[in-house]
């Protein structure tokens, strides 16, 4: 396929999930649910869908005092395939999120992961940057109100963690790129290990910054060449 046509196959899956635009942080967009208004659907029915990244649980470690080996035993997390990568992500108990309260209220809103602080909105990833998306699929609500995509975020420094997530993005994609190449036997299952070992398992320190800590790892893996 050559570029014209990815470019546009690209942009045509776009225009399908969402309202076609791309957004920036100052960008004002229709995303406000209003307090979702006593409707918790998506986070009873997507939790195999919020996969977690070291931000996500470097903040719930903070917000909950629990480390990712604990969220792991006491079922809040489980691991999964996200593009063809290894990654803990939200565990379905049954009747949702186990971070859900018994009204279907979250009891980590302060402090919650980063593909729930951007539902409905989405990232779009293209030219080593991403913009953000709204989403037309999937959020409930009647009527969502105009807010600027940063407020809706509410996330401290976003410049910070805009850049984050795209170098966490390239480690992303360099693995995924990987494990749809033929490799010897027993490879992949030992960067799958190897990786969450180096950016999960690892625990962070919640008394530091999380960025020189990510970015330290981040460096050390790319180092090694895995």
């Amino acid at each position: 396929m050559d570029a014209n046509n990815s470019t546009s196959q690209h942009y045509k899956i776009m225009e399908e999930i969402s309202d076609g635009q791309l957004y920036c942080a100052e960008d004002v967009v229709k995303a406000g649910t209003g307090g979702c208004r006593d409707c918790s659907w998506c986070c009873e029915d997507m939790c195999d869908t919020i996969f977690l990244d070291p931000y996500d649980i470097y903040a719930l470690q903070r917000g909950v005092g629990k480390e990712y080996k604990e969220l792991i035993e006491e079922n809040f997390i489980e691991v999964g395939l996200h593009n063809f990568v290894s990654m803990p992500h939200i565990m379905d108990r049954g009747n949702g999120c186990g971070f859900l309260t018994d009204n279907k209220r979250c009891s980590v809103h302060s402090f919650r992961p980063g593909i729930c602080r951007l539902f409905p909105l989405g990232r779009y990833y293209h030219d080593d940057t991403f913009s953000y998306i709204m989403q037309t699929r999937g959020c409930r609500a009647q009527e969502h109100e105009a807010v600027k995509v940063r407020d809706w975020l509410g996330i401290e420094d976003l410049e910070k963690y805009e850049e984050y997530v795209l170098r966490w993005h390239r480690v992303i994609r360099k693995i995924a790129d990987f494990m749809t190449k033929p490799a010897e036997p027993g490879v992949k299952p030992k960067i799958h290990e190897l990786f969450l070992k180096s950016f999960y398992e690892a625990p962070y320190d919640p008394a530091k910054e999380f960025y020189s800590q990510i970015y330290e790892r981040i460096d050390e893996w790319n180092n090694n060449e895995v």
